[in-house]
């Protein structure tokens, strides 16, 4: 008996929420323009049963990274708090009920099958492809290990490692390689729920650890300090800073309607003092950070503060490998699990998956995009798709970055915010025409992946790139072929075009410019192939 044979119109490789809204996107304009819904399809490596949406959802990253915009912006565009989101990402926050940045992933699940059934959207699970069949410049089809073939016309990858497009033949630099870093990558991180805690207990909790920190003559408070900086006195100098505010007001935490910023790192202290480890990440290999807190009802919390240290192979290990945790990441995880016990939590669970902020990027874009060019303010106003605000975050830090700065000689590597008008040309491909990755494994050279790694901005390139995928397949044409501009027109047409106020910084743009001048090496960008008969 042969192998089943299976045909797409369009296929999503990967099911973080970007990759998901980008195929609704396209099965939407398809249905628009000629009253029928695609074929369509989401594959996953994972299994479908614990839930759809990447990791908002099984890596429960309830605390969503929302646009940062100026408050003299939002008061001359009359904005929201947020900005003017994607049409599509809006939709998906009010549809899972998303107060202001807290996401149920189990709401969160519930609302993207709903979404994706209303738009005739089928789901694979376990996807494990064992070869990308190609015909020219396109991607006509993938192999599964288990023998079916899955053939298709149009296709987005959103995996955190631009799986499907290593697959295909696509080079991806690997680490920070564009920053002359080849080895090193961000953290990653386990998220884990609580419950027991409430909001005001944390509150109190974290007030009598500031003020035992910030006493001197408290002499237990004081030796913890010690063993959380490793007896080194500029880090534990570093760690007291961050106790206090201006005129020495204690740094207390904000509680907000559904969400908790911890400013301090009271938290981190008592916990590395706790553990006798070191609160510095590459040394100990893990750091409990100042969390963001998601607050849901009933005193559910999620909890994005618990760090692992990658390099470069292991992000890409953990990524091929359905970012399920290692028995080390566990194993820490029954030391917090001690720890917030001991504190009155009455539950401690770990998410099913890590988060894994960034795993290298492609090569051959059709147009990367650098971080200077996000702090000109991104691509023109009529090309626009949308505007996106965030600061370049580079959580956990990048190993070595400070020091080859240094030895380049680069005076500043410390940039403002930006605020930037999105494109999408930044996830196509020259060699593979009817392929997108949008990701963090995109088209990003520089300082832009941290800011483009962010779900949100992600969502307004995915609704972008899924209406030129239809555009694409409706018109014959090469989906890298398809302009911002086209969009565009699109999106103002159908009334779904966001307000758009990127903004210029010469400033920014000219350091951030000879910064990421400096810090390349193009004998170190070397692009790699990784060996996937060994997955």
């Amino acid at each position: 008996m042969t192998a089943a044979t299976r045909s797409y119109d369009f296929i999503g490789f990967g099911d973080e929420v970007p990759g998901i809204l980008a195929i609704i996107s396209a099965a939407r304009e398809y249905r628009r323009r000629i009253g029928t819904y695609p074929k369509s399809v989401v594959m996953l490596r994972g299994n479908a049963q614990d839930g759809v949406g990447g990791h908002l959802v099984r890596g429960r990253l309830a605390y969503l990274d929302r646009s940062s915009v100026p408050i003299a912006t939002r008061r001359s565009y009359y904005l929201e708090d947020f900005g003017d989101p994607p049409a599509i990402y809006r939709e998906f926050l009010q549809r899972a009920g998303v107060g202001k940045v807290a996401l149920d992933p189990g709401n969160a699940n519930m609302t993207l099958r709903e979404m994706m059934g209303e738009a005739g959207i089928d789901i694979l699970s376990h996807a494990k492809v064992a070869s990308v069949v190609k015909q020219g410049d396109k991607i006509t089809g993938l192999q599964l290990a288990r023998g079916e073939t899955f053939l298709g016309k149009q296709f987005i990858d959103s995996t955190v490692n631009g799986e499907l497009a290593q697959m295909a033949g696509i080079k991806k630099l690997p680490g920070y390689a564009s920053l002359g870093l080849p080895r090193s990558e961000l953290s990653v991180t386990l998220v884990f729920e609580i419950e027991g805690l409430s909001p005001q207990t944390l509150k109190n909790l974290e007030l009598a650890y500031l003020r035992r920190f910030t006493n001197l003559a408290d002499t237990e408070a004081q030796q913890w300090m010690n063993v959380a900086s490793g007896g080194d006195a500029s880090l534990a100098q570093y760690l007291r800073n961050t106790l206090t505010r201006a005129y020495g007001q204690l740094n207390t935490m904000d509680v907000g309607t559904d969400y908790i910023d911890v400013y301090s790192r009271a938290f981190p202290i008592a916990y590395h003092a706790f553990r006798g480890l070191k609160h510095y990440l590459p040394e100990s290999k893990v750091v409990f950070d100042n969390p963001n807190i998601a607050v849901l009802p009933g005193n559910r919390m999620f909890w994005n503060g618990l760090l692992f240290f990658v390099d470069a192979a292991q992000a890409e290990i953990l990524a091929r490998n359905g970012a399920k945790p290692t028995a080390e990441m566990l194993k820490e995880m029954t030391y917090v699990e001690r720890w917030l016990k001991g504190h009155g939590a009455t539950s401690v669970k770990a998410a099913p998956e890590l988060y894994i902020r960034h795993a290298g990027n492609i090569v051959g874009a059709v147009q990367p995009l650098s971080g200077a060019q996000m702090v000109a303010g991104g691509v023109s106003s009529s090309q626009a798709l949308g505007t996106f605000g965030y600061h370049f975050d580079t959580r956990g830090g990048i190993l070595g970055l400070w020091e080859r700065a240094t030895d380049v000689g680069v005076k500043k590597f410390a940039f403002k915010a930006p605020l930037l008008n999105i494109g999408m040309r930044h996830t196509f491909l020259k060699d593979i025409s009817n392929l997108a990755v949008i990701s963090p494994a995109s088209g990003f050279t520089g300082s832009a992946s941290a800011v483009g790694r962010i779900v949100e901005f992600n969502v307004a390139v995915g609704q972008g790139v899924g209406i030129a995928a239809a555009i694409a397949l409706l018109n014959n044409r090469k989906l890298s072929d398809i302009t911002n501009e086209e969009v565009h027109n699109i999106l103002v047409e159908t009334g779904r075009l966001p307000k758009i106020y990127g903004k210029y910084d010469g400033s920014e743009t000219s350091s951030m410019g000879d910064f990421e001048k400096r810090m390349y090496d193009v004998s170190l960008a070397v692009p790699v192939d990784f060996d996937w008969v060994t997955v």
